[in-house]
């Protein structure tokens, strides 16, 4: 079973359901941190070990001595990845999104070959509470996240509740991060922004096909806010959990505490949740089975 928790917009609180979520299902359950721009799920554990391993992903290289310069793979390259003038070819790596159509569209043998650039690491290691935990750091620069949320999602193991910590917003990185999963927990705040990009939120995952439910975090910052509710009941999914707007809840999480260990109440809290969408997702598997 994968579970996403994901939103729409940075900063509403993904990471702090992710990890409490992964605790309480400790230690039948693996943490994929996907948010490669600032990983930060590692931080609210006692870790065994961590192994490093470097990521990389393949671009193009021109040969100079066999290129003809006639620019095809330049026109091919729906990205802007490559630059043919008379006598000079250029590849922008970084713009490249190693789909292949500059192999295709080169008519000399062996003027385009393949080698790898480096775009960040991947960490593994095993926490105290005894689950794995998977993360990916991008490399300071690097302009397209996709590829290593990819390779982090590669780690997942069979047989297990993985639980996949999304990148924010609603693009690429998101639509990785989320796609196959068995469900999405959308985390928002009952704000105009969380309003908003909630709505987003629920778009991409119907067009994925992902069911979902929602915790509504920092539950009464706002005053007499009722648009996520009527967003919810409009577009009919549940609300899971809702988290009090909480000084003790702001300051315990700021020190690295987990939610469950900051108020013992939540544990019951996201406890129920686990069971809810175990229950959920069963269902769905039976009525598609």
């Amino acid at each position: 079973m994968i579970i996403s928790v994901a939103s729409g917009k940075g900063g509403t609180g993904k990471t702090a359901i992710a990890t409490s979520l992964a605790a309480v299902l400790a230690p039948k359950c693996e943490l994929l941190d996907c948010d490669v721009e600032g990983p930060n799920a590692a931080l609210f554990f006692d870790l065994k070990y961590m192994i490093e391993q470097a990521a990389t992903r393949p671009v193009p290289k021109i040969d100079p001595n066999r290129c003809t310069h006639c620019g095809d793979c330049a026109e091919a390259c729906q990205f802007n990845a490559i630059a043919i003038t008379k006598n000079v070819e250029m590849v922008f790596e970084e713009l490249c999104h190693p789909c292949g159509a500059c192999y295709i569209a080169c008519k000399v043998d062996g003027a385009i070959s393949e080698t790898s650039r480096s775009i960040g690491i991947i960490r593994e290691g095993q926490t105290a509470e005894g689950f794995r935990i998977v993360d990916g750091h991008l490399n300071i620069g690097e302009a397209i996240a996709t590829p290593l949320v990819k390779q982090v999602k590669a780690r997942i193991r069979s047989g297990t509740v993985t639980i996949i910590d999304c990148p924010p917003g609603t693009g690429c990185p998101v639509v990785k991060a989320i796609n196959g999963s068995d469900f999405a927990i959308l985390v928002t705040e009952p704000t105009p922004f969380g309003h908003h990009d909630l709505y987003l939120a629920i778009k991409l995952s119907k067009l994925l096909q992902v069911p979902m439910g929602i915790v509504v975090n920092r539950d009464g910052i706002t005053e007499e806010y009722t648009e996520i509710e009527n967003l919810c009941k409009q577009e009919n999914v549940p609300i899971l959990l809702r988290i009090p707007f909480d000084q003790q809840i702001a300051e315990g999480y700021s020190q690295g505490k987990l939610l469950i260990e900051i108020q013992s109440s939540l544990r019951n809290d996201f406890e129920r949740i686990a069971d809810q969408v175990k229950s959920m997702v069963n269902k769905r598997k039976e009525v598609e089975g």
